[in-house]
């Protein structure tokens, strides 16, 4: 899975709400720093061309749709993002989160009670 701009995944987020949208439907939903009309048709053409976005054809309109699901790009991004900054282990993701005080122990104890409830 190639990996995405963050204009390109701002796209994406929004299209994984809309479900299926022109371009005049994303750039409604964009909320700072709009692109030029022209330049999202660029952006999100290249949504397609990378593979995640498809589309339907009105004449000259198209409406695009997510090919890819957010649960998969996520997946994806986080497995790499785990693998490049954490050493490939789940400990080192959890305890950075700890030490930079982002996830208090009420919170690991969900986690544990999840973990838990699983087994």
């Amino acid at each position: 899975m190639i990996k995405l701009t963050n204009k390109e995944e701002e796209i994406m987020h929004i299209l994984w709400k809309l479900k299926k949208a022109f371009v005049k439907d994303i750039m409604e939903k964009i909320v700072e720093e709009k692109p030029h009309y022209n330049t999202l048709s660029t952006i999100v053409r290249n949504l397609e061309e990378k593979g995640y976005v498809g589309y339907n054809a009105y004449g000259k309109t198209h409406q695009y749709f997510p090919i890819v699901s957010i649960e998969d790009y996520r997946k994806a991004f986080m497995n790499t993002a785990i693998n490049h900054y954490f050493n490939s282990s789940y400990k080192n993701l959890v305890s950075y989160f700890a030490e930079e005080e982002k996830i208090s122990a009420e919170e690991l104890r969900e986690i544990l009670a999840l973990i838990e409830k699983k087994k």
